[in-house]
């Protein structure tokens, strides 16, 4: 009948902002899983990283599937977002980034299957990210899921130009076509 329940019990159109949410999120865990697989298979030491971010998702649509004006105490219980995974996330974008070269240029998606993959993922987590920054904004959303996108596709950044530099692919750089 084109109607879904969110984890609160009421019933909304498929074509709901949180419901569009949700997609966006599972989209981005499906990303990430393809780009932990490529990365697995060349050793890289941020997979656990990577399974520890898809388990974060399911805490993210948790939260998204629990509209806060339909939510009882029972619901924000189990589904509230803190802000500490979103510091553990900025703790992981140090890390790697202290390791890179600085950036002199735009680079476009490459530097490897490892790299494009996490590129991808990046640019699907911004649009989760634009996804749900209007649940956040009516009240329906923690902010700090808001956050965490915001955060997990700077860290997916780092993570694509680190794997690059590890592997020892070139990052293709943006020229202005003449």
């Amino acid at each position: 009948q084109g109607f879904s329940s969110t984890f609160t019990g009421e019933r909304r159109p498929k074509g709901d902002p949180i419901f569009e949410a949700l997609g966006a999120t599972d989209e981005l865990s499906s990303a990430i899983g393809l780009a932990g697989e490529f990365s697995s298979e060349k050793g890289h030491p941020f997979v656990g990283q990577l399974h520890k971010v898809q388990c974060m998702l399911q805490d993210v649509g948790s939260n998204l599937a629990t509209p806060l004006s339909s939510a009882r105490e029972a619901h924000l219980k189990r589904t509230s977002f803190s802000e500490k995974p979103v510091l553990e996330l900025e703790q992981w974008i140090d890390t790697y980034s202290e390791l890179l070269p600085p950036l002199r240029a735009f680079i476009l998606p490459s530097g490897g299957r490892s790299s494009a993959a996490l590129h991808l993922c990046r640019a699907v987590c911004r649009r989760a990210e634009r996804c749900v920054v209007p649940l956040v904004q009516a009240g329906e959303a923690d902010p700090n899921v808001a956050k965490y996108l915001n955060r997990l596709s700077d860290y997916l950044f780092v993570l694509a130009r680190y794997a690059a530099m590890r592997e020892g692919k070139e990052e293709k750089i943006y020229i202005k076509p003449e």
